[in-house]
């Protein structure tokens, strides 16, 4: 416990340590602030008393810049006057010079054109003389030309009467071929129409002729008439194709039925080497059963066998 005397009644009283604790803090504390708030004052005059400070020396230090920038400023304005008077000291002279070289060339100039002229009006005098005789030498050439031309001009007329009269000769002459050979061609084609007419006329009259007989034929005789033809060509090549061949009728009926024709070759030696059973078929236009070529091929397959030839033909004019 602690003793804490009153300042105002000057009692004393008694209070126990942690409520002593809370006042001596509390007299801590408002201590404290007050000495916070004198420094806080301190503090505030010192920083006023520095920007003071900083402001005197800022603005001594503008105005010592200012004065150099002014001083630098009125040495370059001098420096600016000097360079204009020398600069229009060097535009005089420059310009002096300029006058100087101009006259020059001025002179020059008229110096040249005084030569030129001069050398214009010889040019002139010596091309007018050259012209002259140019003129004079072409005179003379024309009128060598002009002879010339005449002499060709009469050359070239002649020549030309000479080939007219030659070309209108030829042209006669031609005129005269191409009428005698219209002519020979008119009596050549009247002759050719005149006899293929005749020609016509004899194969229709040979073709009314065939289909009449062929008309009259009889079925066995239309047949007989394939296979006389057949034998016909084959003994026309027979001599130099078939030297040694056998053609002849098929004339055994003994099994029944027999072929047309037999055909067999040998060699030198009388060796077989083919053989071949033939059948011929035809018939009449006029024929109600009309037959087809299979119709025949069992029966000739047959006889083939039956004759012992090695292959078998079958020479048709029943189907195109």
């Amino acid at each position: 416990m602690n003793d804490i005397i009153c300042p105002h009644c000057g009692k004393a009283f008694k209070i126990d340590e942690a409520g002593y604790a809370d006042i001596l803090q509390q007299v801590r504390d408002s201590d404290f602030e007050h000495q916070l708030h004198e420094r806080l004052e301190l503090a505030e005059r010192e920083k006023q008393a520095a920007i003071e400070l900083a402001r005197a020396q800022l603005s001594a230090a503008w105005q010592k810049q200012s004065a150099e920038r002014e001083a630098e400023v009125q040495r370059l304005k001098a420096q600016l006057e000097a360079g204009e008077v020398a600069r229009q000291l060097a535009v005089a002279q420059a310009l002096s010079e300029v006058e100087k070289q101009r006259d020059a060339l001025a002179s020059e100039l008229d110096k040249a054109r005084q030569e030129t002229q001069a050398v214009r009006q010889l040019a002139e005098a010596q091309r007018l003389a050259d012209l002259q005789k140019t003129a004079a030498s072409k005179d003379s050439e024309i009128q060598d030309l002009k002879a010339r031309l005449a002499e060709v001009a009469l050359s070239q007329k002649l020549a030309i009467t000479e080939a007219l009269a030659s070309v209108e000769k030829q042209r006669d002459e031609l005129q005269a071929s191409l009428a005698q050979a219209r002519l020979e061609k008119q009596l050549a084609e009247q002759s050719l129409k005149e006899r293929y007419e005749v020609q016509l006329k004899d194969r229709d009259d040979a073709i009314e002729r065939l289909r009449d007989m062929k008309a009259r034929l009889s079925t066995k005789m239309v047949g007989e008439t394939l296979e006389q033809h057949c034998e016909t060509e084959f003994n026309r090549i027979r001599a130099t194709a078939f030297p040694r061949a056998y053609f002849e009728k098929d004339n055994d009926a003994r099994t029944g039925s027999k072929g047309d024709y037999i055909f067999r070759d040998t060699d030198e030696s009388g060796t077989e080497i083919v053989s071949i059973m033939f059948e011929m078929k035809n018939e009449s236009d006029a024929t109600a059963t009309r037959k087809r070529n299979e119709d025949f091929l069992k029966e000739l397959d047959k006889d083939r066998t039956e004759k012992g030839c090695e292959y078998a033909v079958l020479v048709s004019l029943l189907e195109p």
